[in-house]
């Protein structure tokens, strides 16, 4: 177990978000990945945040590192991964898997001493099942899979290309293919094609319904909502003092 130490340097100290590097020896990692951290060192609760998978973690991000300053706030630690290819990480995209991702995030939980998950969207398919925590607005693989997929037939379309979702699919199971900027290999797409979410327990599924707030993730450019992010966080101390 081991969490960034750090003195504080003024009141603020312990909500402010800053970056670490950790040591992933997880297949499909590079060795050395980071993650966002904040909260207390001693905190009696440490959450790890699965984020949305792809183009939705760059819309959501900010909302959730707002949620994590809150948190923090209340005491309550909390580490944003970034997830083996993806944004700062050095390791290939083309490279991962649901499983590679999955042994990623067990590998943090154990590594940051995580006491609970707090899953978004796609982000629900890979964390830690054995961590009690929350699963918001949870999607399976086939709803992280078609957008990409709708999103890349209409850029073709836009530019006179014939391209069919289906097509897409044959040629990605084979090769790999690129959806949304990302270059997503054989073995992920097949896993999207295919991957269900597992039984909510231990987690508890949360939704807007239950929070308010935007759904982010549909936005066509990255955004944040303080009342979601405070709503969300709020919700999560509520259960924590439970």
């Amino acid at each position: 177990m081991s969490w960034p130490s750090r003195k504080p340097s003024g009141p603020n100290d312990e909500s402010r978000v800053r970056i670490v590097a950790w040591p992933c020896a997880a297949p499909g990692g590079s060795g050395e990945e980071f993650a966002l951290v904040t909260g207390p060192t001693d905190a009696a609760a440490r959450i790890l945040i699965v984020p949305a998978l792809f183009e939705e973690f760059n819309r959501t991000r900010r909302m959730l590192v707002e949620t994590m300053r809150t948190l923090a706030g209340a005491r309550i630690a909390s580490v944003l991964l970034d997830l083996p290819g993806c944004n700062e990480s050095l390791a290939a995209l083309d490279a991962q898997n649901i499983g590679t991702w999955r042994d990623a995030t067990a590998a943090a939980a154990a590594h940051f001493g995580a006491t609970h998950a707090l899953s978004l969207r796609g982000g629900a398919l890979v964390a830690p099942g054995t961590l009690p925590g929350w699963r918001f607005e949870p999607i399976d693989g086939p709803q992280v899979l078609r957008p990409m997929l709708r999103a890349r037939t209409v850029s073709a379309r836009e530019e006179g290309l014939a391209e069919t979702m289906e097509g897409l699919l044959e040629g990605g199971r084979e090769a790999g293919i690129e959806l949304a900027g990302y270059r997503l290999g054989a073995a992920m797409i097949g896993d999207l094609e295919i991957a269900l979410l597992s039984p909510s327990w231990p987690h508890v599924i949360l939704t807007l319904d239950d929070l308010g707030g935007s759904a982010l993730w549909l936005r066509s450019e990255p955004g944040e909502d303080a009342d979601l992010s405070a709503a969300l966080a709020a919700r999560i101390v509520a259960d924590l003092a439970r």
